[in-house]
């Protein structure tokens, strides 16, 4: 039997192998066949029992209640969430984060915000909110939710967190604005459970009196000398000691001394994130030390690398939901924006092209996506898009999975 014989012969899901061509150079490729089919016949047996191994640790949604708001900053809240039958919340590793399902002015959607409480207490997930000029969510967040609100999320995602297998015992966190929450995570681990880590933070802040953790950063910096955290402001003011951008190679450099080897994530302004490589790569550090936090804005059109010269991101066009209608939007607008604010939300978390919980099928026409996209080769081959970085480049019809709840 042959591996195109093997494959038309698999029969129905659960489970059919992929074609890969790469495959057919392979020596054993038909008894490798042969054993996934024989996987599959009894793969029917277990979801049930799987599933719920899974699901305390993996749940598809929390159901949680604002217990606590801390005013942080004039900017900045922190919002204490607990689950609502006050049992304990599912494990989550520092840096990582939830999606927070929100209802603004009628529209549903969802914001990814990381975890800043350590990951020793499950009795609750804190987020921490930074108003952004403009956000629908932050805004809501910060205006108009109450002590008592409840809320649905999806359960802990990301890969921005620290492996000490591959990432070291010395590590350099450059942090701007609530970009700080995951790194506050991260410090509050090793505080708590005494791990052989040092962590040097710099983190960037418009004003003093906007430095979010900051009598907290002081606490820890004093009494535990494996942190050490730096400041620095966009501008300098009166009395002010500490350091002033431009974060640049030079105040690096002088702030955290020789990167030899260590580790380094950034979580902040996503524009920020070329400038800031660059920098490190003149101090010797290679790209591949270097960690990034996924959850911003993609550039958008016509912007966007890539985007056709001469395309008007203005103009129209059509997209048709299969089963649940249509409704027009321009070229330039992110696609799971456009299905929100039609009612048709998928699923989402990340909102970054990372995560793919957002993927949609496109059945007919042709979507752009932004630089940002992690699309894997499985959904291009199968003509699926991240439509929180898709942009509808002709009339589409598309196919989903609809959001929690809906």
């Amino acid at each position: 039997m042959t591996f195109d014989d093997a494959e038309q012969d698999m029969g129905e899901p659960p489970y059919t192998p992929a074609v890969n061509p790469l495959a057919r150079l392979l020596d054993g490729v038909d008894d490798v066949v042969r054993r996934l089919r024989e996987q599959a016949e009894r793969q029917p047996e277990h979801p049930a029992e799987a599933r719920a191994e899974v699901e305390p640790l993996h749940p598809r949604g929390l159901d949680l209640t604002l217990s606590e708001i801390v005013e942080e900053t004039p900017t900045t809240r922190t919002l204490r969430l607990r689950a609502s039958d006050g049992g304990s919340l599912p494990p989550f590793r520092a840096g990582q984060y939830i999606s927070l399902d929100v209802a603004v002015d009628g529209v549903e959607t969802n914001r990814a915000f990381s975890i800043s409480s350590s990951p020793n207490r499950l009795d609750h997930y804190d987020l921490t909110v930074r108003r952004l000029p403009g956000g629908l969510v932050s805004g809501h967040l910060l205006d108009r939710v109450a002590v008592g609100d409840r809320f649905t999320s999806g359960g802990p995602m990301g890969t921005f967190t620290h492996d000490p297998l591959f990432h070291g015992d010395d590590v350099l966190f450059l942090a701007g604005g609530s970009g700080v929450a995951p790194a506050m995570s991260m410090i509050r681990e090793i505080v708590e459970s005494r791990l052989p880590r040092r962590m040097t933070l710099l983190y960037g802040s418009r004003r003093s009196d906007d430095i979010i953790f900051k009598d907290e950063l002081d606490a820890i910096e004093r009494d535990h000398p494996s942190i050490v955290v730096h400041h620095v402001l966009a501008e300098n003011e009166p009395g002010w000691a500490g350091a002033v951008k431009p974060l640049d190679a030079a105040l690096i450099g002088e702030l955290v001394g020789p990167l030899d080897g260590r580790m380094v994530y950034l979580c902040g302004p996503a524009y920020k994130y070329p400038y800031l490589t660059a920098q490190l790569r003149s101090l010797g550090l290679p790209g591949r030390r270097v960690r990034k936090e996924a959850n911003y804005v993609a550039l958008p059109p016509p912007k966007a690398p890539g985007w056709p010269a001469g395309l008007d991101p203005e103009q129209e066009v059509t997209v048709d939901v299969r089963g649940r209608g249509s409704f027009r939007m321009p070229r330039g607008r992110e696609l799971l924006y456009a299905l929100e604010e039609n009612g048709m939300p998928p699923e989402a978390s990340c909102r970054s092209g990372e995560c793919g919980d957002c993927r949609v099928k496109v059945c007919s026409g042709e979507v752009f996506h932004a630089e940002e996209a992690r699309v894997r080769m499985a959904d291009r081959e199968s003509g699926h898009a991240h439509s929180c970085v898709a942009y509808p480049l002709t009339d589409i019809e598309v196919d989903f999975r609809p959001g929690r709840g809906f």
